[in-house]
């Protein structure tokens, strides 16, 4: 499946998931798409390791809340930020390191004060290796963290290598249902 890259998130200075200075983060970038879904690509190297060779879970959950927290922000101006309440993920196959992940989630309800929404990481293949659903309070920043937007150099890094399209391999996991 073809997905048209419609804008890109903000990465910061230090987060381990978005942080481009965190020597040892995943520095992941997050793009907006035409369907309304959040994909964030990352490739994950030795140091995210659990078993030899393979992401650590939390690590892949922590990448799977990051990218469905985000989906609040998609399109919009203002700036409101999710605070996870409840968060579930089921592991279907071994992730490996060294190549290129996908993380694709989308918003599934919400209302003025809570949200929730559903992700999946995609291997190179296109097989799912993990889904998680989540539910996330809308907050302000200043009502989370005492955060200076230039201290943390939170903002969007516009590059060369930033994708116009993301394609998305469709094969149908038998383990999950999800294409």
């Amino acid at each position: 499946m073809i997905h048209k890259v419609t804008g890109k998130q903000p990465n910061s200075k230090l987060c381990f998931v978005c942080g481009l200075k965190n020597k040892f983060g995943l520095k992941a970038n997050f793009y907006e798409t035409d369907k309304s879904e959040l994909i964030a690509i990352f490739k994950a190297h030795q140091e995210h390791q659990g078993y030899p060779g393979r992401l650590h879970g939390g690590i892949a959950a922590a990448i799977l809340d990051e990218t469905i927290g985000r989906t609040i922000t998609i399109g919009q101006k203002d700036e409101i930020w999710g605070v996870t309440l409840e968060f579930s993920v089921k592991y279907i196959k071994p992730i490996p390191l060294d190549e290129e992940i996908k993380v694709i989630a989308k918003l599934t309800e919400g209302n003025k004060r809570v949200f929730s929404g559903t992700g999946r990481i995609v291997l190179s293949g296109g097989e799912v290796a993990a889904t998680a659903e989540g539910k996330y309070l809308k907050l302000p920043i200043d009502k989370i963290a005492d955060f200076d937007r230039d201290l943390n150099e939170w903002r969007t890094i516009v590059s060369e290598t930033d994708p116009e399209v993301i394609e998305i391999p469709e094969l149908m996991d038998k383990n999950s249902g999800i294409y």
